[in-house]
């Protein structure tokens, strides 16, 4: 059979070419520290190698929401510090203003104190992130969350939506909490509030309710304290009924100064001198009024008006005292409240603390499983290298024999 000389020629050029591919293919290897340049290196291995990537990919997403949800934590910590201090101060001016020694003018002064610890809880409420995005509106985060009108009465603009963060595969985190939640709420714990009736006229005065049994079937319910002369006796007494319905719960039962009332698994005492149709009213906390504003703004406006000039400054007094008693109690309440969103937001920025050491972890692993599909092992490619360079080598002498080999050589 002969064998033509362009078929040896291109079977020459074509071997040389195989082995120059094989060795530019290890070099590339050996440059770019992979073992895998395209998928058709190792299919499975490029398929496993892209799954890792993209898993990859997706936890560096939940690591920059956690970043986010923290920064946006860290705000409203450092706001909600604040506001807690604001509260106590509030506390400590309301206990100032139960002292039945001060004066009109003393009690104006205390007004204007409270005036500006009101200011200034309004200024921490429409606190925004820097960015003109306000940490308390919701998910209205451009709207201004607390507006006052003309009468110093505010209003909530926001909405009670969260903004909620995909920080880890299964767990969405709210970052923040809305106006509503911080100041216009209680703890479901909270308990009872009293409040006396502006009506009244006799000079009785209630201390702050406990509960002595939230097993209770009547627990929870609106209670409606009203006092009246006994017809046949002349005593005073009183009756419990059903605030919402006026149904009578207990009495009527002789009134003593100083002496507790206990009904409904709440307890309270009450001291002075009721007058006949007066009433006190215990409303769960959720009930009462949880707005934090409007429970400060009415202390306030009680304690501008002089009580040492009417026709009847005890019972003025003691109405003053009540407000304040109840303003005292729905501080408490709110100063509780705030306590408790703020423990919310240590423990989801704790948790985001753990989050983030899973996502290290993750990575190290993402990073090793991707190290062990791709990376080249150095040894066996520098011996693949000299391999190949060899069989190139070989490949170039073959052809240089395989040319050499013709008759034309010999001629002269």
């Amino acid at each position: 059979m002969r064998v033509a000389t362009s078929t040896l020629y291109h079977q020459g050029l074509q071997s040389m070419n195989n082995q120059q591919s094989l060795l530019m293919h290890v070099q590339q290897q050996l440059g770019t520290g992979r073992r895998i340049l395209t998928p058709s290196d190792d299919p499975v291995a490029a398929t496993r190698a892209l799954g890792v990537t993209q898993a990859g990919a997706v936890n560096g997403q939940y690591t920059a929401s956690r970043k986010e949800a923290n920064s946006a934590l860290a705000l409203e910590e450092n706001s909600l510090t604040t506001v807690t201090t604001v509260l106590q101060s509030v506390k400590t001016l309301l206990v100032n203003a139960g002292n039945g020694t001060l004066s009109d003018t003393d009690r104006a002064s205390l007004a204007t104190a409270l005036q500006g610890q009101y200011d200034q809880l309004l200024g921490l409420a429409n606190a925004d992130d820097g960015t003109g995005n306000y940490l308390f509106a919701g998910l209205k985060t451009g709207t201004v969350p607390f507006a006052a009108d003309a009468a110093g009465n505010v209003t909530y603009k926001g909405d009670t939506g969260h903004k909620l963060l995909q920080v880890d595969v299964s767990r969405q985190m709210p970052a923040g909490n809305t106006g509503a939640e911080v100041f216009q709420s209680v703890s479901k714990s909270a308990g009872y509030v009293l409040k006396g009736n502006s009506a009244n006229t006799g000079t009785a005065t209630y201390s702050a309710p406990s509960v002595t049994d939230p097993s209770n079937a009547l627990y929870g319910t609106k209670l409606a304290v009203t006092f009246q002369t006994n017809a046949g006796t002349g005593k005073m007494q009183y009756t419990v009924t059903n605030a919402t319905t006026g149904a009578a719960i207990g009495g009527p039962v002789d009134y003593v100064d100083g002496g507790s009332i206990n009904v409904a698994g709440v307890s309270f005492s009450v001291k002075g001198t009721p007058a006949n149709g007066d009433k006190i009213t215990a409303d769960p906390a959720q009930q009462a009024g949880a707005d934090v504003f409007a429970n400060l703004k009415s202390v306030i406006d009680a304690l501008k008006q002089p009580i040492n000039s009417g026709t009847s400054p005890e019972t003025a007094n003691a109405n003053l005292q009540n407000v304040i008693a109840t303003g005292l109690r729905q501080n408490n309440n709110s100063l509780d409240n705030v306590l408790t969103v703020r423990a919310s937001v240590g423990s989801r920025m704790n948790e985001l603390d753990a989050l983030d050491t899973i996502g290290e972890n993750r990575d190290l692993s993402n990073a090793q499983t991707l190290s062990n599909l791709q990376d080249l092992d150095y040894a066996a490619a520098i011996g693949e290298y000299y391999q190949r360079q060899t069989a190139l080598q070989g490949a170039q002498q073959s052809f240089m024999q395989i040319q050499g080999m013709n008759l034309f050589q010999y001629l002269r």
